[in-house]
């Protein structure tokens, strides 16, 4: 695939994510334990032939960058003409940040014109799911296409987040809507949409053509949904490339962890029988950087009289951790994390580095990397305490705890229970 070339949209705020956005990107956010939700674009990429990358980032990029440079530059090679490039905003030709998405594209097109593509892949770095897109791109040629989107099927009020599109038999697109607060349905289907999935596909030549023109029209957003893809429907051949799930399920499996509830929900399903999400598919493997460190460790319980044991039922255990004396149920524990004596960790994410005092309750919680729980805490059990301690309490009632939140040690007859 030479002559094609992928770009990431991977500088989004990520604003509803807070406190997990306040030091990383949201492409950055661990997911799954060892994953982070950029890496799922990133394994569609390979796994589908494409291996000249760009990823443009804006806010707080520098862990992105990292987990780039240590997980996934190995797996391009330069002197093969392959490359996965991270693009911060240079200011090439504006003094501004990105203004929207066909901005952030139009801001790097010297850098894009650079590998002289004949398409361009756009696609959002913040999507849970699966794709091949070389069946994408197969479907823009026979079409000849001048523009393909990815579209989904999902309710009407789903769709009120999206891009909706209505198209006829031969999938061209007769009509688009960004955001509408009344979503035109699937005709026949009065309970679904077509939805725009943020991933596109473009001839180069049209795609430079009118991000050019879209730069010069004061009035404009500069984005895609927003502003190119409308103006464009009437004038052009635009395509809808129907959703082909590569995970391998009776439903097709595509999240946008967009807010901390759904995020959570999303890692949760990871620890039930048969999850929606199949991350052990060797057909479909997903990439990310792997740490040197040992395996999961759990001790304690073999004793012949012993109060406590160190056990994990239902739950993801990353490498690294010591499951000590606790116990983890429908939890995702990840990489070098410790769960001392006594402790119960239940429906819980807990990202790298976390360690768990003595005598601590966890339930319902998110809590972000190298955060250290002290002795005799509870967390999740009650909310109106936690949300005066500081923590983020979703609507849902999940707790948040970020890396910068301080824990006071609790009391116990008087006094901190020593750990």
């Amino acid at each position: 695939m030479e002559n094609v070339l992928t770009v990431i949209l991977a500088g989004g705020k990520g604003s509803r994510l807070e406190p997990l956005t306040r030091d990383r990107a949201k492409p950055a956010v661990p997911f799954g334990g060892v994953y982070r939700i950029i890496d799922f674009a990133l394994s569609n990429c390979l796994n589908s032939g494409f291996r000249n990358i760009q990823l443009l980032t804006q806010y707080k990029a520098q862990s992105l960058d990292r987990h780039i440079n240590v997980g996934w530059q190995r797996f391009f090679c330069r002197e093969l003409g392959e490359c996965i490039d991270v693009v911060p905003p240079q200011q090439r030709i504006d003094e501004q940040w990105y203004q929207g998405t066909a901005d952030a594209v139009y801001q790097n097109i010297y850098a894009i014109e650079k590998h002289r593509p004949e398409y361009v892949v756009v696609l959002a770095g913040d999507h849970i799911y699966k794709m091949n897109y070389a069946s994408m791109l197969d479907f823009h040629i026979e079409n000849g296409a001048d523009l393909t989107i990815g579209a989904l099927k999902t309710t009407v009020e789903e769709a009120r987040s999206f891009g909706v599109m209505q198209i006829d038999r031969e999938q061209r697109i007769l009509g688009f809507d960004e955001k509408p607060a009344n979503p035109k349905t699937i005709p026949g289907d009065n309970e679904h949409c077509l939805a725009s999935m943020g991933i596109y596909v473009f001839n180069a030549k049209f795609l430079f053509e009118q991000l050019c023109k879209d730069a010069t029209n004061r009035t404009s957003a500069h984005d895609f949904g927003r502003n190119i893809i409308p103006s464009i429907i009437d004038t052009h051949r635009v395509y809808a490339f129907p959703f082909r799930d590569e995970n391998r399920k009776r439903d097709a499996y595509w999240r946008d962890v967009g807010t901390l509830d759904a995020y959570y929900e999303a890692n949760m399903d990871l620890v039930s029988v048969d999850p929606l999400l199949n991350i052990y598919d060797e057909a479909w493997p997903l990439r990310t950087y792997q740490p040197n460190v040992p395996p999961p460790k759990f001790v304690f319980g073999s004793e012949s009289v012993s109060d406590r044991r160190g056990y994990a039922m239902d739950s993801v255990v990353c490498g690294g951790s010591i499951i000590s004396g606790g116990e983890v149920e429908r939890s995702i524990i990840g990489p070098r994390v410790r769960v001392n004596s006594f402790s119960s960790v239940h429906d819980s994410i807990l990202f790298e580095g976390v360690t768990v005092g003595r005598h601590c309750q966890i339930n319902r919680a998110i809590i972000d990397k190298g955060v250290s729980i002290p002795a005799d805490t509870q967390i999740g059990f009650d909310l109106e305490l936690d949300r005066k301690r500081g923590f983020t309490v979703t609507p849902s009632g999940l707790v948040v705890i970020a890396k910068e939140d301080l824990i006071e040690p609790q009391m116990t007859s008087g006094k901190p229970r020593v750990a």
